[in-house]
């Protein structure tokens, strides 16, 4: 019989490959007899440590720029611009990203059925306003017809998805309200997610103090016009990028670690419980390095997309430029929804990453689970809550631009980009609070999945509801 491995201080029966996609005929002694014969997964020491050791080295050089050239930058300007007013604006916005999104978290706790159906009505209205947005924008009448049909039938897309998925709201509610109650029970997550979000905004502010300094020593202006150093931009933009990722998953490996723990023994569930605690040491020590690893493939790439951006506006290319920006805006969106549910593996049982990335992909490929991933409604509630969060700290970019003289002058007392500041604060913060209820519901589809029987016994009610649900929308895919 394989040893369980011992995650986050509790005993967790390693993942199994049973092809339980044979139609459900793969359930009798032989399979038990084959899953005991397998070994469990080597998870002992450190995983993917090299990728820990490079954000170290990342956090370090952000250090050193900001004391070699930040505080000079800060202090006085060759472009003529007080970039001390750029450190407390982030400070401004990180405080007000950290309250506004502490409210979201709560509210989508308390309502989780309504911020679903509010987050599909949402989609459904967003594609409306582009539809009538590139009809009524002028402009040259051959691209509004092209686009301008584009986007109706992009529309009557998402009319017929909303329709399709609106009779499964309760199941993914319900689902919601198990991450839920698993995170009320262990209340220190959101302390952890509190502190990891001041980190982001600790990170936010060191980093425009590092801009601040490449920015002032490298912009050059000319009488053909401004060059600026995209190498140092991008490395910059992957640090940025690097730092915040490894953060926001950091909460999701806890979440992760935490809901396993109170789903396989709630008796050691509590605001500081063991599981809590052990949770954010496996984090930050043995599955740092696995963390990073993701991390660092998101940051490349979003860091090229937001390099394409700058090239546009700086008129420095051409349409090439824009399609370039799309596909490295389509590959992150893909690898960051690949990677939360790697790390749904790398917090239960402490694997590597790319162990933890097959293990995921083929226990819903076996199980036949692919539809469940689809059919993610839950992450259109935390979208929308993201953006509410997102507009509000815009909104407050706008009355500070307009209350400070030296800030306004640095946006170039322009409202849209103090609003725009504020926004990708705002949205960057709340993304890392809000993972908490995303990746309490990440756990829970994977634990459903794989231990339903030790649901059953451990939180029986909140079970027979998930049950009740499942076998009601997906009476095709079986359960163990």
């Amino acid at each position: 019989m394989s040893t369980p491995v011992v995650v986050q201080g509790t005993p967790v029966s390693p993942p199994l490959n049973n092809n339980y996609g044979d139609g459900g005929t793969g359930t009798g002694v032989t399979e038990s007899m084959e899953t005991e014969q397998q070994e469990p997964p080597k998870t002992t020491g450190c995983q993917d440590p090299i990728f820990a050791v490079l954000f170290y080295l990342n956090v370090i050089a952000i250090l050193v720029v900001c004391g070699t050239y930040g505080r000079e930058a800060l202090n006085s300007s060759d472009t003529g611009m007080n970039y001390t007013e750029l450190v407390y604006g982030a400070l401004v916005f990180g405080v007000a990203s950290l309250v506004f999104s502490a409210g979201g978290l709560l509210f989508l706790m308390q309502y989780p059925s309504f911020m679903i159906k509010a987050g599909l009505i949402f989609t459904g209205v967003m594609a409306l306003v582009s539809c009538v947005y590139i009809f009524m924008m002028p402009g040259d009448m051959t691209y509004k017809a092209i686009y301008g049909s584009l986007s109706i039938i992009f529309f009557l897309i998402t009319l017929c998805y909303i329709r399709a998925v609106w009779s499964r709201i309760p199941f993914a509610a319900t689902n919601m309200i198990t991450a839920a109650t698993a995170i009320k029970a262990n209340l220190g997550v959101a302390m952890f997610a509190l502190f990891f979000a001041g980190l982001q905004v600790v990170w936010l502010v060191l980093w425009s103090v590092a801009y601040s300094g490449v920015w002032d020593k490298t912009y050059v202006c000319g009488n053909d016009g401004c060059d600026i150093n995209y190498g140092y931009l991008f490395l910059l933009f992957v640090s940025l990028f690097f730092t915040q990722q490894v953060l926001q998953y950091s909460v999701h490996v806890i979440v992760a670690g935490t809901v396993a723990t109170w789903w396989l023994t709630p008796m050691n569930s509590g605001c500081c419980s063991k599981g809590v605690c052990h949770s954010f040491i496996r984090t930050i020590s043995t599955s740092f390095g696995s963390i990073c690893l993701g991390s660092l493939l998101v940051a490349i790439i979003r860091a090229l997309q937001m390099l394409a951006n700058s090239a546009r506006s700086n008129g420095d290319g051409n349409f090439l430029v824009c399609i370039a920006e799309c596909i490295l805006g389509c590959l992150a969106s893909c690898l960051e929804y690949f990677n939360k549910w790697a790390y749904v593996y790398v917090g239960i049982y402490g694997m590597s990453y790319k162990d933890s990335a097959v293990a995921v992909m083929q226990l819903f490929a076996d199980r036949g689970w692919d539809a469940v991933i689809a059919d993610d409604l839950v992450g259109n509630a935390i979208l929308l809550t993201s953006l509410v969060s997102g507009l509000i700290i815009g909104a407050i970019g706008i009355g500070y631009a307009g209350a400070n003289a030296e800030f306004s002058n640095m946006t170039g007392d322009n409202s849209w980009m103090a609003f725009l500041i504020g926004f990708t604060a705002g949205l960057s913060i709340c993304s890392i609070l809000l993972g908490t209820i995303a990746s309490g519901v990440n756990a829970v589809i994977v634990l459903f999945a794989e231990k339903p029987q030790e649901f059953e016994q451990n939180h029986p009610e909140l079970s027979r509801d998930m049950r009740e649900k499942w076998h009601e929308f997906y009476p095709d895919l079986t359960l163990m």
